[in-house]
């Protein structure tokens, strides 16, 4: 099992400068680089400064030339605010400027917030359509002299220009959830980003176990490849996992604030939460979130993604937007280079 840095610029206030932020995150990817990982991933938001990211291939495209070997991937560009020919046509340039180290992520998109301002009326059911229309029409571009009369999107011959580097193209990837996203996904030999977000280990069972059915299902299709995308902290003593697990907690209220699209929002920032409302939220507790994160010391941390290796996991995505500090970022993904990652070499 290989291993991955996910990674966007965040802030819940403007103690820090969007600029500092963005300086922090290349860092981040750069110390990911030299350590070994394979690749390091970034995704697609709007108006929120909780994950700061308009468009994920002008930052692989920088990070390429701050980088020397990691894989640059979008974790995810969002289907339903793309073009096929705008989408077809970016992602080839990326893969073009990055050397061929584009892995392309698709996904349907999360938040409301977003889906009310680029794309009013949007659901879900529908951004999930979109992007079954439009995998399958990008790939056509790619192949050149490809006509379209969908659904969503209608347009006359047409090729990507330019074309992607990598042949026949670069790795696609879909995030997936439910067994019809994993059957769209390997039915298509698209590769599967799979996360239980705040949830414990049975979700990852059942998240794989959705993907090894459609493998099945689907079984003249070559076995496409499957992510794990987890929370992770690498501590240095069970206090310090402690901490983390108490940071995690308030990240993901703020996640779900942002996903229940109820709470004020001025200059891409939610209106804080109180500790009384923090303290208040049914599910999410820092018990919880050391319980199903993968927050603990080195040896804790192994034995875990061992599990996960066994569950038959390609890759295991090291998710470090916690809300913490830089230096804590920094300190736990060394720790992680350096005392975890060679238990799997």
């Amino acid at each position: 099992m290989r291993f991955s840095l996910f990674v966007h610029m965040e802030r819940v206030s403007d103690k820090t400068t969007q600029k500092q932020l963005y300086d922090e995150m290349v860092e981040l990817c750069q110390i990911a680089d030299r350590g070994g990982m394979h690749a390091v991933w970034t995704g697609e938001h709007h108006g929120m400064d909780f994950t700061i990211a308009p468009n994920p291939f002008l930052n692989l495209v920088d990070l390429a030339n701050k980088t020397k070997n990691v894989r640059l991937g979008t974790g995810t560009v969002i289907a339903p605010f793309w073009h096929p020919i705008k989408l077809a046509g970016e992602a080839a340039m990326t893969d073009i400027i990055t050397d061929g180290r584009l892995e392309l992520g698709i996904a349907r998109g999360a938040y409301s917030f977003e889906y009310e301002r680029l794309m009013p009326g949007l659901d879900a059911w529908n951004a999930g359509q979109r992007m079954r229309e439009l995998i399958p029409a990008v790939r056509k571009l790619w192949e050149g002299d490809y006509a379209h009369k969908g659904e969503y999107w209608s347009f006359p011959s047409t090729t990507s220009s330019p074309l992607p580097l990598q042949q026949p193209h670069p790795p696609i990837w879909v995030a997936a959830r439910d067994p019809n996203s994993h059957e769209f996904a390997v039915s298509n030999g698209c590769n599967v980003q799979v996360t239980p977000l705040h949830m414990g280990d049975e979700e990852v069972e059942k998240l794989v176990g959705h993907f090894n059915a459609a493998c099945e299902k689907f079984s003249d299709v070559r076995r496409p490849q499957i992510m794990l995308l987890r929370h992770t902290y690498v501590a240095s003593s069970e206090d310090d996992a402690q901490v983390a697990a108490d940071e995690v907690n308030v990240f993901y209220n703020y996640f779900g604030a942002w996903f229940k699209n109820e709470r004020p929002v001025s200059r891409g920032m939610i209106k804080t939460l109180s500790p009384e409302e923090i303290a208040a939220h049914p599910f999410y507790t820092p018990e919880a979130m050391r319980k199903n994160n993968v927050i603990g010391t080195p040896e804790e941390v192994i034995a875990r993604l061992k599990a996960y290796e066994a569950l038959g996991f390609d890759e295991y995505s090291f998710w470090i937007d916690t809300g913490m500090s830089f230096e804590r970022k920094k300190a736990s993904l060394e720790r992680m280079i350096r005392d975890v990652m060679p238990a799997f070499a």
